[in-house]
């Protein structure tokens, strides 16, 4: 499948929401089956997304120069608008690879937090990908493979990891 084509079945970011797993007594979690393979290619593709830079500095001398100038002049810190999302990805891939263990194939607690990452992970690479003055190509697997795994945590049913009883 092309990027274009996993890229056009994300919901719109425009009016896309979340589900309210709210649940008094727990910690929802979305258990899906995951392969070690597919981290691995998931994390390839976060290492080629992390060394883009979305500011365009990279690509524009003027730019970068004007940036630090102003860095320098009036003390504003130098800001990647996408470091939370790198953190928050690096934390999933964490996650997900110590619920595996050694294990070449298993279940994977996705939280909340994760179903979120995914999804700005994967709208974030769609963005990357059509922006023209970024240069990202991702590999069509990875990004079809980072898809898959985000459909599993749609599809799946949201359960209590460590629920509470009525006594607690």
């Amino acid at each position: 499948m092309s990027l274009e084509q996993v890229f056009a079945r994300l919901p719109d970011p425009r009016s896309h929401s979340f589900p309210d797993h709210s649940l008094p007594r727990g910690d929802p979690v979305f258990p899906i089956a995951v392969a070690r393979e597919e981290l691995t290619t998931v994390l390839e593709l976060y290492e080629t997304f992390e060394a883009v830079d979305p500011t365009g500095l990279d690509a524009n001398p003027f730019l970068e120069a004007t940036t630090r100038y102003m860095q320098r002049a009036f003390g504003v810190p130098e800001y990647r608008p996408d470091e939370q999302l790198h953190d928050d990805i690096a934390a999933l891939l964490n996650d997900f690879s110590d619920d595996l263990g050694g294990r070449a194939l298993g279940v994977v607690d996705a939280t909340l937090h994760h179903y979120r990452t995914l999804y700005f992970f994967l709208v974030s690479c769609r963005g990357y990908h059509t922006a023209p003055h970024i240069r990202f190509d991702p590999d069509e697997v990875a990004v079809e493979t980072l898809y898959e795994i985000y459909q599993r945590v749609t599809e799946q049913d949201a359960y209590l990891k460590h629920p509470l009883s009525v006594l607690e």
